[in-house]
């Protein structure tokens, strides 16, 4: 009778420890490899696994809304990425927020434990031989020598975006004598700090951040230097016009500081609104830490601090981490890889998580989660499953692999990421106007195709093992 071939999880990031728990937890062993400690990336401040690099927050939590759906369908597959995160979650109004130190240390640390999952502390320079089942999840910020094997491998050019990260500073630092406590409108506990700006301000404020100092980029990155526009960076976001801040991550609608009056007075609430208003989301589950909401940045650090300290209520701001910026790649995995995210051209070769082309940390969680499950079926001699495009999963999955002859696909333009979003998913048999009545109905559509899938592969509640 001959062995079970060997199974294989590159990189230990939100996707590759979700794929590697999904194959350990099918009853099969699985080698989890990550280069850190011995091998740093220019993002990651820790060797703990599924670090977060860019922001605390995975999104929504209403699943009414894209993002919201993802976690909710990974929720329902028995995602141990999602239910850690729920694990050690943080208020952060509607959205999933979480303590990302603890978070990465319990992924971290529960991985190491299982008796299924042998962690390898090492670079993996090449993709490993034809004989072995292999999860590629990498993630954006791949060694330099494994994206030199995978683009031998694919015969294509990799293609790479740039992304930034927000910076960090301590609570005890925020003067709220200027900065109040709210949710926007007033949804749920007031679990964000507000920081808000007159027009003078504000003005001073983005043309300090047009004429700022840019940390250098290096000459690879410099010829091919481009944003994802889901990420861009708040420096970006000030040049594309005097407004653009006010309608993105500084709008003040729905924040109201209870000294400045009764905000039913009409009058006064339109003479006192705010112009702009910056927001703080919290950090760590004690409150001591807390970042700049869309405030992604590549200025120089002396610049970060000289302009954020600019902000009403942050001019004594101690900074914990400033933000950074750093290239990211990704595949053209239309041309590359199947809707179960195998490649076409090597079956037992799977790619999850950001590498692939999806955006944002639970597309990436959905990668992992799909390309664990095919990996282990494949394993043990069974078909790899292909999410049905209705739910969010399989529009995700369809969308980078090119099912559907997506326009951007069909006409040879070039491929970016894409987050979840509900213009994947395939119109509602009958047409409702109303957005939100719109939105529930692909949920409750997506939820019922997720609770079959539930119910034929035999779902094991996680609560136990977390």
């Amino acid at each position: 009778m001959s062995s079970k071939p060997s199974l294989v999880v590159i990189g230990a990031g939100l996707a590759g420890s979700e794929a590697a728990w999904q194959i350990a937890n099918a009853g099969l062993p699985v080698k989890l490899f990550e280069m850190r400690p011995y091998k740093r990336s220019p993002a990651h401040h820790s060797s703990d696994f599924a670090e977060l690099v860019c922001s605390n927050s995975f999104g929504s939590l209403n699943s009414d809304r894209a993002s919201g759906l993802l976690k909710e369908e990974l929720r329902s597959l028995n995602s141990f990425i999602i239910k850690s995160a729920d694990l050690h979650s943080v208020p952060a109004g509607g959205a999933l927020a979480v303590d990302r130190s603890a978070f990465s240390k319990h992924v971290t640390k529960t991985l190491s434990d299982h008796p299924l999952i042998t962690i390898e502390r090492e670079e993996k320079k090449a993709l490993p031989s034809t004989n072995q089942i292999v999860v590629l999840a990498s993630g954006p910020l791949t060694s330099e020598a494994l994206a030199i094997d995978l683009k031998e491998f694919t015969g294509l050019k990799e293609c790479h975006f740039f992304d930034a990260a927000s910076p960090i500073i301590s609570g005890e630092s925020i003067d709220f004598s200027f900065a109040f406590k709210a949710s926007r409108y007033d949804k749920g506990e007031a679990d964000y700090i507000n920081c808000p700006m007159n027009k003078e301000q504000y003005i001073t404020f983005r043309t300090e951040l047009m004429n700022a100092q840019q940390a250098d980029l290096k000459d690879y990155e410099k010829e091919s230097a481009h944003f994802f526009e889901g990420c861009l960076p708040i420096e970006e976001l000030a040049r594309r016009g005097e407004d653009t801040m006010r309608y993105g991550p500084l709008k003040p609608i729905g924040l109201w500081d209870p000294r400045w009056g009764d905000l039913n007075d009409r009058e006064l609430r339109q003479a006192k609104r705010a112009y702009a208003v910056i927001q703080l989301r919290q950090e760590d589950a004690n409150g001591r830490l807390w970042n700049l909401v869309g405030f992604q940045t590549n200025l120089k650090w002396g610049e970060q601090k000289r302009i954020f300290q600019l902000i009403p209520g942050l001019k004594e701001a101690e900074f914990v981490r400033f933000g950074v910026m750093h290239r990211n790649t990704f595949i053209e995995s239309p041309k590359l890889l199947s809707p179960t995210l195998q490649f076409r051209k090597r079956g037992n070769l799977f790619a999850a998580g950001q590498i692939t082309g999806t955006e944002g940390y639970a597309a990436a969680i959905a990668g992992g989660w799909l390309a664990g499950k095919n990996a282990a079926l494949l394993a043990m001699n069974c078909e790899p499953m292909t999410m049905p495009k209705t739910t969010m999963i399989g529009a995700l999955t369809n969308f980078v692999s090119g099912v559907g002859l997506h326009e951007q696909v069909s006409k040879n333009k070039t491929f970016q990421p894409m987050p979840p979003n509900f213009g994947l998913l395939p119109e509602l048999d009958e047409r409702i106007r109303d957005k939100r009545l719109r939105y529930g109905a692909y949920r409750d559509r997506a939820l019922e195709e997720i609770r079959v899938i539930q119910e034929q592969i035999g779902s094991k509640n996680t609560a136990e093992v977390i």
